[in-house]
């Protein structure tokens, strides 16, 4: 588990948060050692995890004790609960991604094959060339963009917007491999809105792709239909527009999603709100930063 929280680690670059978190991750039930392998086994009963936060910065978020900021779920969950704690690490923090990573770290055991990995393809504006697109290349660089020629591109745009005191957006690609054909169902259970179901729920969600997603819209029929013919190993499909997943159940073609993830809601411009008493008010948060872009992919990472 702690290999992938590493990665997840907030504060490795200085376009993501600054914050000092560890990241440690402790085992508190579901595991027991086993003397057969002088390892440990699961024991079939929930496995169990805590994370502590170590930096936590509450002082930051003293602006926003009355008011609401834009663009972040303060006001629909004070609607809809009639409370809220305003001191950040609460269920619309990206603080909850730790949870899913290690998560992520149990379901690598049972997904035995299969190997999922993750890019950044685009940010703000500006996409990756996909003629240069080159898995390798996400280890070579703080952005995990596999295109190298972009990193340079981003670095000026991030600086640009890092230093307005502003956020950007991203988009980050996963692919599964040796994902066999059969998973998922027709209808209720669909691999694909599993799927989707799944990215959607991220914190900054806010959009999803399966293979050529909306880019399909623009295809003829012809353009769109992932060809086949026999190969040495079973069907040999030409193109994967479908993203590995045809009525709702895998083909056996890696499965491709991308999931868009809209700016971070706390900048240091001034923006206009309310507050919980109903005035109207300007507000700035002083826990600005750029969204996770580097940390992103490895919420489903390498292998």
């Amino acid at each position: 588990m702690q290999v992938w929280l590493e990665k997840r680690r907030p504060g490795q670059g200085k376009f993501v948060t600054q914050r000092q978190e560890p990241d440690a991750v402790t085992i508190l039930s579901g595991v027991f050692e086993d003397a057969r392998t002088d390892g440990q086994v699961t024991t079939g009963t929930p496995i169990s995890m805590m994370i502590e936060n170590i930096d936590q910065r509450s002082r930051d978020y003293s602006d926003i004790a009355q008011a609401f900021r834009p663009g972040h779920a303060d006001y629909a969950y004070f609607a809809k609960y009639g409370v809220r704690d305003y001191r950040g690490g609460g269920r619309a923090s990206a603080r909850e991604t730790a949870a899913r990573v290690a998560a992520g770290a149990v379901a690598r055991k049972i997904l035995s094959g299969v190997t999922i990995r993750g890019a950044v393809v685009q940010i703000g504006p500006h996409a990756v060339n996909r003629d240069r697109f080159d898995w390798d290349q996400t280890h070579e660089n703080p952005f995990w963009c596999p295109d190298p020629d972009t990193v340079p591109i981003w670095e000026a745009h991030l600086d640009s917007i890092r230093k307005a005191g502003s956020s950007t957006g991203a988009v980050v690609e996963v692919e599964a491999l040796g994902v066999p054909a059969g998973w998922g169902a027709p209808i209720y259970g669909k691999l694909d809105a599993e799927l989707a179901a799944a990215l959607m729920s991220i914190n900054a969600a806010k959009g999803v792709e399966i293979g050529a997603g909306f880019g399909s819209a623009a295809l003829t029929g012809e353009e769109n239909a992932d060809e086949m013919r026999w190969g040495n190993d079973g069907p040999l499909f030409l193109s994967n527009h479908a993203g590995g997943i045809l009525g709702g159940i895998s083909s056996g073609q890696p499965v491709v999603a991308r999931v868009a993830f809209k700016p971070t809601s706390s900048i240091l411009t001034l923006r206009k709100t309310i507050s919980e008493a109903g005035d109207e008010v300007d507000l700035r948060t002083k826990a600005a930063m750029i969204p996770a872009l580097a940390c992103a992919p490895c919420r489903w990472s390498r292998r």
